[in-house]
C-alpha cells in the first residue's frame, strides 16, 4: 500500500470581491478568476491531495490585506504561514513590521512580497529606499518574496548581493518564457540568483507561464529542471499557485505535475522541495 507523500503547499492565494476588488483581474483570459476564493473552497481540494500545510500569499498592495490574512490564518489549521505586503519604501516600516507581528495571527506571518513584476523601473529592488525596507524585512526576521518578470531578475541579483542576510524566495521560478520555448536569457539569470546562498525558489505557477489550454508536463520540464539543478531540492519549494492555476489545471493536475517534475529524485530530495524547504526557510510551525 502507497501512502500520498506530506505536500506543503508554499503559495496559493484567496480573495473576497465584495471586500475588495481584485483590479488585475480584467480581460476574457482571466475571467473565470472573477468570483470569489476561500479557504473553504481550497481545503477539500488540498488535503485531497495530500496537503497538509499551506502558506498565504497577498494579491493586492493594500495594507489591510495583510491584518485580515493573518487572522485568517489564526483561525485555520491549514495555514502555517502569510506572505504579506506592507510599503517597503515608508519611513515606519520596522514599527509597522512590530505592529504586525502583535496582531492576532501575527506569529504566522513569514514573508513580505510587492508586485515587482508591474513596476516600470527595471531596477525598482535597487532603489535606496527599497533596499531599506528590506534591510528591515531582514530585521524583523522575516523572508522577501520575489514575484518578478524574467527582465528584473538581473536587479533581484544584485538585491541579494547586497543583502546577505536576507533570504530571497523567487516566486513561479522567475516567470520563465514557457509558451515560446525561450530557455535564455532567463536560465542564466536564474543561476546566478541561485549561486548566491541567500536565495530559494519556488516550483510554482509553470502551468500558466506555459499554453494554459495546451501545456504537458514534458513543455515544463526543461524549466523545472533548470531551477531543481540550480538551487538543489534544500532550496526549492512547491506552490500551487490556486486559484491563478486554474486558467490551466485543476489543483490535482498541479500537485500530479509537480511529483512527475521531482519524480527522479531521491526520497529526502522529493520530500524537501514538497515539504520540507518550505517548512524551514518560512520557519513554518
Amino acid at each position: 500500500m502507497t501512502t500520498t507523500p506530506r505536500i506543503v503547499d508554499a503559495h496559493h492565494h484567496i480573495w473576497n470581491l465584495s471586500v475588495r476588488d481584485q483590479e488585475w483581474i480584467t480581460g476574457e483570459e482571466l475571467a473565470p478568476l472573477r468570483r470569489d476564493f476561500s479557504l473553504t473552497d481550497l481545503e477539500p481540494e488540498a488535503r485531497a491531495n495530500g496537503v497538509t500545510a499551506t502558506v498565504l500569499v497577498q494579491t493586492v498592495t493594500v495594507p489591510e490585506e495583510t491584518p485580515e490574512f493573518l487572522a485568517l490564518a489564526d483561525g485555520s489549521d491549514l495555514v502555517a504561514g502569510v506572505v504579506g505586503w506592507s510599503d517597503l519604501t515608508a519611513p515606519d516600516i520596522t514599527d509597522t513590521l512590530a505592529a504586525l507581528r502583535e496582531l492576532p495571527g501575527g506569529d504566522r506571518l513569514v514573508s513580505l512580497r510587492h508586485q515587482v513584476q508591474g513596476e516600470p523601473d527595471p531596477e525598482w529592488l535597487l532603489r535606496a529606499d527599497v533596499l531599506r525596507g528590506l534591510a528591515a524585512v531582514a530585521g524583523a526576521g522575516l523572508v522577501y518574496d520575489l514575484v518578478v518578470q524574467p527582465h528584473q531578475l538581473p536587479a533581484a541579483v544584485r538585491a541579494a548581493e547586497l543583502l546577505p542576510g536576507l533570504t530571497f524566495v523567487l516566486d513561479h521560478a522567475g516567470k520563465p518564457p514557457i509558451a515560446t520555448g525561450g530557455l535564455r536569457p532567463w536560465a542564466d539569470d536564474v543561476r546566478a540568483l541561485a549561486a548566491l546562498p541567500n536565495t530559494v525558489c519556488k516550483l510554482s505557477g509553470l502551468v500558466t507561464e506555459a499554453d494554459p489550454h495546451n501545456w504537458t508536463v514534458k513543455d515544463l520540464r526543461p524549466y523545472a529542471d533548470t531551477v531543481i539543478d540550480a538551487f538543489g531540492p534544500a532550496r526549492l519549494m512547491f506552490g500551487s499557485d490556486w486559484p491563478v492555476c486554474r486558467l490551466a489545471a485543476t489543483y490535482t493536475e498541479v500537485v500530479e505535475a509537480a511529483h512527475t517534475l521531482v519524480s527522479g529524485l531521491g526520497p529526502g530530495e522529493r520530500a524537501a522541495v514538497l515539504a520540507t524547504t518550505a517548512e524551514r526557510v518560512y520557519g513554518l510551525r
